[in-house]
């Protein structure tokens, strides 16, 4: 439902029903939908569509092709499949999300650009479309939000065409995210210190929630995943060759101690050269971790996975796709 949530797990005496966290979802994501691409830094203009196909390459081990029919799940305001459509990547493009709000935001970033899509307000576990609908499923940031991982698979292994291809990028990784609190515990203690040095008040809305209830983001994250759990999930559904990746170790470190030190100030505040700093220097720290990092460690410690995956050929039929996801790699 939009880039880079920090997935948290929160330790509570009832855990909360499936039907009290789509709820939930929907409820935070509708009064977060006005402010969300601004508190995300979304953009759709070349940086955007070279981030979103960097992603989409990841995920499928380098290789991205021309999808006719595609479904994104957990849309949010559109910056995966708007980027899509400007590349070429993606034609006809449907978009789901269980908030209203958000595909209300979509639909006025896409008359903005120019661009034809098909907002659907659907679960993820229970999509509105007919078997073998799509060539490419995919979402970001969307995966950790759904109450069972396993239904969902099975939808999105339901409405791909035989050979068609599964892709998701930034969903938590749950050493990740443990070691990328420490940069974050840090910031928020130095923050006093940097808000001086800045010149800037403290937030009237620490975190830039706006109207959304800042309670509801540790309920509505409800998963942090191990790259195992992903594999298995898409396995079970019959997912096959499965392939998947860390991203983001240096990046999300010096991303997250940025923002946990904007989140606490006045956004109207922060100087611009403060603003310039952080922007170039994470993609300067993406680029170490693409180049270095990534091909090299363990993708458990990353602080975002991604997965990409096939859904095997009707042999009867002797339909196939390209786009195919490399080897099976599951750590």
């Amino acid at each position: 439902m939009g880039p880079g949530r920090p997935a948290r797990v929160s330790e509570r005496p009832e855990a909360p029903t499936a039907d009290r966290i789509r709820s939930d979802n929907t409820v935070y994501h509708d009064a977060a939908a006005r402010h969300y691409d601004s508190k995300w830094g979304i953009d759709f203009g070349p940086v955007g569509q070279a981030q979103v196909l960097g992603k989409m390459r990841k995920a499928l081990g380098g290789r991205l092709e021309r999808y006719p029919r595609s479904l994104e799940i957990g849309c949010g305001t559109g910056y995966f499949t708007l980027n899509l459509i400007q590349a070429g990547t993606v034609r006809d493009a449907v978009c789901t999300d269980i908030s209203p709000g958000m595909l209300s935001v979509l639909r006025a970033n896409a008359r903005r650009l120019g661009v034809s899509v098909r907002p659907v307000v659907s679960d993820a576990e229970k999509l509105p479309f007919p078997d073998a609908s799509f060539d490419l499923v995919f979402g970001h940031a969307v995966l950790h939000h759904l109450p069972s991982l396993e239904r969902a698979f099975s939808e999105f292994h339901r409405v791909l065409r035989s050979g068609g291809t599964l892709a998701f990028a930034g969903e938590p990784s749950r050493y990740g995210d443990r070691l990328a609190a420490l940069p974050k515990r840090a910031a928020l203690q130095a923050a006093p210190l940097w808000r001086r040095m800045m010149r800037a008040r403290a937030a009237a809305d620490p975190g830039g929630h706006g109207v959304a209830d800042p309670r509801l983001e540790e309920v509505v994250d409800v998963h942090a995943f191990t790259p195992g759990a992903l594999a298995r999930a898409a396995r079970g559904a019959g997912f096959e060759p499965v392939r998947i990746r860390g991203e983001e170790l240096l990046a999300s470190w010096f991303g997250w101690a940025n923002r946990a030190l904007e989140a606490t100030a006045e956004p109207d505040e922060i100087p611009w050269l403060w603003r310039q700093y952080a922007y170039r220097g994470y993609l300067v720290l993406q680029r170490v971790d693409g180049w270095l990092l990534e091909p090299r460690l363990p993708s458990a410690l990353f602080y975002n996975l991604m997965i990409g995956a096939r859904k095997r050929p009707d042999r009867a039929s002797g339909v196939g796709r390209s786009g195919t996801p490399g080897r099976a790699r599951s750590s």
